[in-house]
């Protein structure tokens, strides 16, 4: 589980916040069956997409391509991207040489044609982002009318509980450290309250269909007795379906 989060001046004396290539290959090996990733972030993204097959689907933030071949693996025409070449090249290994990978980064224009995809998954991406304007603007422009956008960011009110004397309201930045199968990294997010959220999907031409507050998938607590005791839910991420209008 990762540290409290530190200050933005505290991650600036140490490692790069959010350098994904340096250590892509320990966040995978953490993460592809851990609670967090594994038995939570990623079912809880395909429950909400349910019946894929035969749509077309954007991967935003494809990291290493979990999400993906879950997809493909549901009959999806799956189409990924990251902003991390070093995720892309994990990626290509694990969904194999004709896989539709590049490398791009979602504050800047996205390399396909309006429309293309019936849905876009954002798994744990918007979160980095201080600015979500031109970003959901293009998700919006990829997608075909009445597609989705379903994703997840970390829910707002943990920053809370980390900063109780934070103003909830305001978008402030954060930073945790953590530990990937034994190597540290830092990851800084952007904290913004929910009715910011949802104001800005409203502004980019979404219509929020589900907030989602999900439990963990079937299995956890038998295979992580010790962190889940007798919870059947816990705070960490929100979850979303946004439909495009």
């Amino acid at each position: 589980m990762p540290a409290l989060p530190k200050s933005s001046a505290e991650v600036a004396d140490g490692p790069v916040a959010n350098d994904y290539d340096s250590f892509a290959e320990a966040y995978t090996a953490e993460t592809d069956a851990n609670l967090i990733n594994g038995y939570y972030a990623r079912p809880a993204i395909l429950n909400l997409a349910g019946d894929v097959a035969g749509r077309r689907i954007l991967d935003a933030g494809c990291g290493s391509g979990p999400l993906f071949a879950a997809l493909r693996d549901r009959g999806a025409v799956v189409t990924g991207f990251d902003s991390s070449a070093k995720m892309v090249e994990l990626a290509r290994q694990r969904l194999g040489a004709d896989a539709a990978l590049s490398v791009a980064d979602l504050g800047s224009p996205l390399p396909f044609p309006d429309g293309a995809f019936d849905d876009v998954v954002a798994s744990l991406v918007l979160h980095y982002l201080e600015d979500w304007a031109a970003p959901l603007a293009e998700l919006r422009r990829v997608l075909r009318p009445g597609g989705r956008l379903i994703m997840s960011v970390n829910h707002p009110i943990v920053y809370k509980l980390f900063y109780p004397q934070a103003d909830y309201f305001a978008t402030v930045r954060f930073a945790e450290e953590y530990t990937f199968d034994g190597q540290k990294a830092v990851l800084a997010y952007w904290h913004r309250p929910l009715h910011a959220m949802t104001d800005a999907f409203t502004a980019a031409g979404f219509r929020t269909a589900v907030i989602s507050e999900p439990p963990p998938a079937p299995g956890a607590h038998e295979r992580f007795p010790d962190e889940l005791g007798d919870r059947h839910a816990f705070l960490s991420f929100l979850f979303f379906v946004l439909e495009a209008v």
